[in-house]
């Protein structure tokens, strides 16, 4: 299994997007920076806001290149409201 994971930074008011298949773990690195050159490293405050458990690693990229292709906050807060786009989107996968 794999988890979509959408997490949000107060102090930057933005979301990120990402796959993983040890969501606690890439949780922590985030807000450890452990990634040098990532996004991701210009705050400390990443909370999980939506967290979609998917059967594999293809499927879960597709919804994140996806979600990042959107490039709109407005589209990942729907998202977060109604996860089941989610399941909507798998079908065209």
């Amino acid at each position: 299994m794999h988890s979509l994971y959408i997490i949000y930074s107060k102090k930057l008011n933005r979301y990120y997007t990402g796959e993983t298949n040890d969501l606690q773990e890439r949780l922590k690195k985030h807000n450890d920076h452990s990634y040098k050159y990532a996004f991701t490293t210009a705050a400390s405050d990443w909370e999980l806001k939506l967290v979609k458990e998917i059967e594999n690693k293809e499927k879960a990229v597709y919804l994140e290149k996806f979600i990042k292709r959107m490039k709109s906050k407005v589209f990942i807060q729907k998202v977060i409201a109604q996860p089941n786009i989610l399941d909507e989107l798998l079908k065209k996968f």
